[in-house]
């Protein structure tokens, strides 16, 4: 524009000044000086345009342009000129009326990927972890583009014969024979799309793949455990860096718990027992430490966790449950921090009469209740953990004759964790974790009391988003979720197992981008 308006003004002066001249040889010899003063001037204008970018590469002038270097800024300054401010005033453009953000409309960020995708750590904190990286500037396309493969070698034995307790892999005897299992697999796999359609709303979706963890029927390589399915998806509307304030609807981690593990692959048994995933509502505000959550639920019985009865069925056509979590992080020292929070829900899983089954419908919600820690210590993290329902759990009781003793309890688990941090290639790279958790699901010496789990853990990451892991596991007792307390064997007696162990060696490595 400012090269077509130089030239105009040039052609102006010159139509202007052609009648005057145009009989006098004198003047013809003052015009033709006048002209050539006019390119000497277009030509140094067009070198200052070039340098400062705004010519076209067509229009360049032949002569060498020396490059424009701006004055370095004061050391306190901040870290920005001029050109990148009309860059942000480009991006904030472009966010709020559908422009990409960049040039390049499709990027990855693989230390975000690891955290999205990671099934151990901020397993339901997803939102923050999202508005955290936009407001550190990691999701700066318009869609970011995520992945991670769990890839697992295992050996397991057990002293019942195909009742093995680590719950990482479905205990099932369509999946387990004999009293030693081996495997070389792929755990889980997964795929998710970050998309910012403005500064202030986001969207995210999670395509996930996890055979042995599947509810599908048969064996592993059976086509039902082997689907891929939308594990999570929701809109977020928010922007930490304008206001604290945020909100998503979808289908989501529910705020219930910590529910997190300082090992490296296998989940507490906290998580398993209380973890939840359901289709709902959330409001959330985080700032200076405080993070404040509350959930609006659908009712019926959700993906994990949640069944809160729709007119005496398990028909998720009401919101009528909800969740509610809220803690503070306060600093200690440089780089050291402490966090504790409690949370509350209104329908836990926990609420069927015996039999004891996977989604059945529930007389009445059964509500919980949870108190967690954490401490960052600098090298040394520790958590704490400990979630329970208010009410008896009914199916924690039998009919059987031979169970009349055992009487109905409200379940309960906890947590203790420790993990430490070494420096091998570079500075805490190499953790080494141990981890105790506990399922109170019956009465004191019944089949299906508890289930124990210790996790000894080595963790290796050779870059941000690669974690190679290895693992020595035991559990103590064996109390699938599904008949705990009888029902589904021809004697009335149940399968669960107080005495049955199990002890794991596996190796593996989570890899993301």
């Amino acid at each position: 524009m400012k090269f077509v308006l130089i030239a105009g003004v040039s052609l102006l002066s010159l139509a202007m000044a052609a009648p005057a001249l145009a009989d006098d040889d004198a003047r013809i010899e003052e015009l033709e000086a006048r002209l050539a003063q006019l390119e000497a001037t277009n030509r140094q204008l067009l070198e200052v345009l070039a340098a400062q970018g705004l010519l076209p590469q067509a229009n360049a002038p032949a002569a060498p342009v020396m490059p424009h270097h701006p004055a370095p800024a004061p050391a306190d300054a901040p870290m920005h000129t001029a050109s990148h401010d009309h860059h942000a005033q480009q991006s904030a453009h472009a966010a709020r009326h559908g422009d990409d953000f960049h040039q390049n409309l499709v990027g990855v960020s693989p230390e975000y990927g690891y955290q999205i995708l990671d099934h151990a750590e901020g397993v339901n904190t997803r939102a923050l972890t999202i508005l955290s990286a936009i407001e550190n500037g990691d999701l700066d396309r318009r869609v970011t583009l995520s992945g991670n493969v769990t890839a697992l070698g295992d050996y397991q034995e057990s002293n019942s014969n195909t009742k093995f307790g680590w719950l990482m892999r479905h205990p099932t005897s369509a999946n387990q024979i004999g009293e030693t299992v081996s495997e070389f697999i792929v755990h889980s796999a997964q795929l998710a799309v970050t998309g910012r359609m403005t500064d202030n709303i986001t969207l995210y979706s999670e395509m996930l793949y996890d055979p042995e963890q599947s509810f599908g029927s048969g064996t592993l390589t059976d086509l039902n455990r082997n689907q891929i399915q939308l594990r999570r998806a929701f809109v977020l509307f928010g922007n930490l860096s304008e206001r604290p304030w945020y909100a998503a609807i979808g289908k989501m981690d529910t705020p219930f718990g910590l529910n997190d593990t300082v090992s490296p692959f296998t989940n507490s048994t906290s998580w398993h027992a209380f973890a939840g995933l359901a289709t709902g509502g959330m409001v959330g505000y985080s700032n200076n430490g405080l993070h404040v959550r509350a959930m609006a639920i659908q009712g019926g019985s959700q993906f994990r966790a949640h069944n809160a009865p729709v007119e005496d069925t398990n028909v998720p056509s009401r919101v009528n449950n909800f969740a509610v979590d809220v803690n503070y992080t306060a600093a200690l020292s440089e780089g050291r921090t402490v966090m504790a929070g409690a949370s509350y829900t209104e329908a836990t899983a926990y609420c069927q009469a015996y039999p004891v089954f996977h989604f059945n419908p529930c007389d009445d919600s059964n509500p919980g209740w949870a108190v967690y820690a954490r401490a960052d210590l600098g090298r040394l993290e520790l958590l704490g953990e400990y979630a329970s329902t208010t009410d008896d759990w009914a199916g924690t009781a039998s009919p059987v004759p031979i169970y009349s003793a055992f009487e109905a309890v409200a379940p309960n688990a906890f947590t203790l964790g420790g993990r430490y941090w070494f420096d091998l290639q570079s500075s805490e790279d190499f953790a080494l974790s141990f981890e105790f958790s506990r399922f109170v699901s019956g009465d004191d010496g019944a089949p299906w009391e508890k289930q124990d789990q210790w996790v000894l853990g080595g963790s290796y990451f050779i870059s941000p988003s690669v974690n190679l892991f290895g693992e020595l596991i035991r559990t103590e007792g064996w109390v699938p979720l599904n008949f705990l307390s009888g029902g589904n064997l021809p004697t009335g007696e149940s399968w669960s197992e107080s005495d049955a162990s199990t002890n794991v060696l596996a190796l593996g490595v989570q890899a993301s981008f």
